[in-house]
């Protein structure tokens, strides 16, 4: 024999009314079916027993729609003849019991708790003597005369031993369908009608399922079982398909609505598995709750439970330090008023102790406490009790926990890189669940983050936000594209690109932007943009591991990073503005990103996708001091000084270089040095040395005149200076040197130049737009270590931005 329960939206409407009979009829076995009140209706009974006892007229109004809801119902799904018309006279004569009991209500406007029981009864009696009929050779019973009560702590308490005594003898002999009204009892001793709270149709079940020994307990309800988090929320979240009764104890009490929580005790002591399906996909495997279950390997924790209704109340006091019963007494009085505490956090030293309630009893815990500790805090022992609102319980839970060290640490740490504060939090000894309080804000975020850090996830998930979508930032999000599924299936991470923004136009979408037609999106259903906008949607976002990728050349869009970086947000920059700015600002960023667990990557500032600065940082962890640093830095200049020749004089190799993307649209940045010295900077602050730009030394080969003026001036001047410099290019070659434009630091001092090398010297054979640096160091003193390759180019420069990417989410 088994019990199945049918919640509310399992009888809510015809299709799963029906759906409920073809799932009780091919049962196998004998059942007791439980059956809740029509999906909606318990709310319809209780607010219009409301409006009566407010002497409001429309009561009558919703009481006609309970009628007319009930009527249909049986006229959908009973074939009209002599069966519908004995349904439709029982169904009346409780619909008529129940108008003259909110008649009554309306003339003497008033409510007694005893009344209010009596009603909310109705729609359990209404339902079931339906489903009964409904179902071939179902026999009705009245769960008011085997299910009893007593009053304890102004509550109907279950009388179990009665109740077991009389469920035993009620089902002596089991009929092939057993229908019973879940929910409500009767008092033992007046035997007047109560119930057994809301979700007591599932504990209804469950005493049931207990006292006969079933094989088992089966709920029905509108979901394929318990969640590894809320799928509102998470959209990776998935069914759990075992649980141990621990384990959905915990979920059900931090808010998973799957089981009402009381279900899994009576059960759990006759070793009864529970099985929760859908009535709506009968198909889906469902989630077993027992007393033995496998641990998924690799998996600390089974789910993520959170209360999205927390209000924090905090008793403290240097009077409470070594003063034995102050938690007796908090306790006690919020027992005697009636209000659940979800959550409790004391501090070791005994000065303080915080209690979870529901936001809805946070102020009437405050003034009954207030009352308590009046005397001790008027004496200033305790000080005055107040509630800390709009707050979120999150719960994470799995037996597995206890055999898993660190699990704690990863949590906290977790969230804390994410910008996520722990109000509060408490840990039982079992080690099956570790619960904390956030502000409700993040809610949605802790959610996020510790369902892909522990491995609930398919993936792990990095969300990406990028800005600038020129050479660079177009092939980054190609490369990504094309990586996205190889990263999925062999290293279980997903790149999800939530934003895109270029100079005029914005897009941002949680779930993910599709990357194969995202220009023309963007300019279709793009926001118009600034960098402030950009800022602010990226933030109210408060999304979790966040990356702020700039690929633009913009002083407004590197001014963002701090704030990113205070926000945890991390930040990949092939924008040098920053990384070279006030050496007090390049540090601060550094500093920030450090104290806030995040990563400020700019990998791509100096030599593209060259590994420079990750190799210089390698060397000075390691011990290592740079003693000097010689580079060929720009590609650009690199390929301007490669490309001069008898054939191509010096302007029309600035003109080349243009058109092959390696220089700035206005190619007298490149030519002015300034890009070099920028790259120097870095590179010189990354090795230990306080460095701004107005200490390098500038020796320069284009006169100061031309960079004037408009850049249309520049290109009809430009012309002039080929005959000097082809001169001089024979003279090279005849003593067969060449040009290279280096960046030198040695001892502190930084200087940029344009240098004559022969065929011994390193940079002499460079090629196109190559970058070569030498590091001179304590260890690589007499053969400095060499760094050489591309060091220009949208796709390597985007590619270097994509590997800062990588090492991200390779943490």
């Amino acid at each position: 024999m088994k019990v199945m329960k049918f919640g509310g939206t399992s009888v809510g409407s015809v299709n799963s009314i029906l759906s409920v009979k073809k799932i009780v009829e091919a049962a196998e076995e004998p059942v007791i079916v439980i059956v809740s009140a029509l999906g909606g209706v318990t709310d319809q009974l209780i607010n219009t027993s409301k409006m009566a006892s407010a002497g409001d007229s429309r009561y009558e109004g919703e009481f006609r729609e309970i009628v007319f809801r009930h009527v249909e119902m049986i006229k959908a799904v009973i074939p009209a003849g002599e069966k519908q018309q004995d349904l439709q006279r029982r169904v009346g004569e409780l619909l008529n019991e129940l108008k003259d009991i909110f008649q009554g209500i309306y003339l003497i406007k008033d409510l007694s708790p005893k009344t209010s029981d009596m009603i909310v009864s109705y729609g359990e009696r209404l339902s079931s003597i339906i489903v009964a009929a409904l179902i071939q050779d179902a026999v009705w019973f009245d769960s008011r005369s085997f299910v009893k009560t007593e009053r304890k702590h102004a509550r109907h308490m279950l009388d179990a031993e009665l109740t077991n005594k009389l469920i035993k003898e009620t089902f002596k002999v089991l009929p092939n369908v057993s229908l019973v009204p879940g929910f409500i009892s009767s008092d033992k001793v007046t035997g007047d009608v109560t119930n057994l709270g809301r979700g007591g149709s599932d504990y209804t079940a469950a005493i049931i399922a207990a006292a006969l020994d079933a094989s088992g307990l089966e709920i029905w309800t509108d979901v394929d079982g318990f969640m590894t988090a809320d799928p509102r929320v998470i959209s990776t979240a998935y069914t759990i398909t075992e649980l141990s009764y621990v384990e959905a104890t915990e979920l059900c009490n931090f808010g998973a609505k799957v089981v009402y929580p009381p279900t899994i005790y009576p059960v759990c002591h006759k070793n009864i598995p529970i099985l929760i399906k859908n009535t709506f996909n009968p198909e889906a495997v469902g989630t077993i709750i027992k007393q033995q279950v496998s641990s998924p390997l690799g998996k600390a924790i089974k789910g993520i439970s959170s209360i999205n209704d927390t209000s924090l109340i905090t008793v403290q006091g240097l009077g409470m330090v070594g003063v034995i019963g102050v938690n007796y007494r908090i306790f006690k009085v919020l027992a005697k008023s009636g209000i659940s505490v979800f959550l409790v956090s004391q501090a070791s030293s005994e000065n303080s102790t915080s209690i979870g309630v529901r936001n809805a009893d946070a102020d009437l815990a405050c003034e009954v406490l207030n009352e308590e500790f009046a005397k001790e805090i008027e004496m200033g022992e305790i000080g005055h009790v107040c509630a800390e609102k709009d707050l979120a319980t999150v719960a994470i839970v799995g037996e597995n926990m206890k055999h898993t060290p660190g699990i704690a640490g990863k949590l906290f740490g977790t969230l804390g890189r994410n910008g996520i504060n722990v109000i509060a939090c408490a840990q039982g000894a079992s080690e099956t669940n570790i619960s904390f309080v956030v502000e409700s804000k993040s809610l949605r975020k802790s959610l996020n983050v510790i369902h892909d850090s522990f491995f609930l996830s398919e993936y792990q998930v990095l969300n990406l936000f990028i800005c600038g979508i020129g050479t660079v930032g177009d092939s980054l999000i190609e490369q990504i594209r094309c990586q996205q599924q190889k990263l999925m299936q062999e290293n279980g991470l997903k790149l999800n690109v939530v934003g895109i923004a270029n100079s005029s136009f914005a897009m941002f979408r949680r779930e993910g932007l599709d990357l194969s037609n995202y220009r023309v999106e963007l300019k279709e259903k793009g926001i118009k943009n600034s960098p402030k906008i950009f800022h602010d949607e990226v933030i109210k976002m408060n999304i979790f591991n966040s990356v702020f990728v700039d690929c633009t050349a913009n002083a407004e869009v590197a001014a963002l990073y701090k704030d990113f970086l205070q926000h945890n947000i991390s930040v990949v920059a092939a924008n040098k503005i920053a990384a070279s700015s006030k050496y007090d600002n390049y540090r601060e960023l550094k500093q920030v990103a450090r104290h806030r667990g995040v990563k400020f990557l700019f990998e791509t500032n100096v030599g593209a996708g060259l590994p420079i600065i990750n190799t210089i940082n390698d060397l000075i962890n390691s011990g290592d001091k740079i003693l000097k640093i010689e580079a060929v830095l720009s590609g650009t200049l690199n390929y301007i000084f490669n490309k001069i020749s008898a054939d191509i004089p010096f302007s029309k190799a600035i003109q080349m270089a243009k058109e092959e993307g390696y220089s700035e649209p206005d190619p007298r940045i490149d030519l002015s040095g300034k890009d070099v010295i920028r790259k120097l900077v870095i590179l010189g602050r990354e090795a230990g040395y306080r460095l701004e730009q107005e200490d390098v030394e500038k020796h320069l080969f284009v006169p100061a005149e031309y960079f004037e003026g408009s850049l249309d001036d520049f290109w009809k001047r430009v012309s002039t200076l080929d005959a000097n410099f082809e001169a001089q290019r024979k003279l090279l070659e005849s003593e067969k040197k060449h040009w290279c434009f280096v960046a030198r630091l040695e001892n502190g001092k930084a200087s940029v130049g344009l240098q004559e090398v022969d065929a011994s010297h390193p940079f002499y054979g460079l090629e196109g737009s190559n970058n070569i640096i030498l590091l001179t160091t304590e260890r690589y003193k007499e053969y400095p270590m060499m760094i050489r390759g591309y060091g220009a180019g949208a796709g390597v420069t985007a590619a270097g931005v994509f590997a800062d990417i990588m090492s991200i989410a390779n943490v």
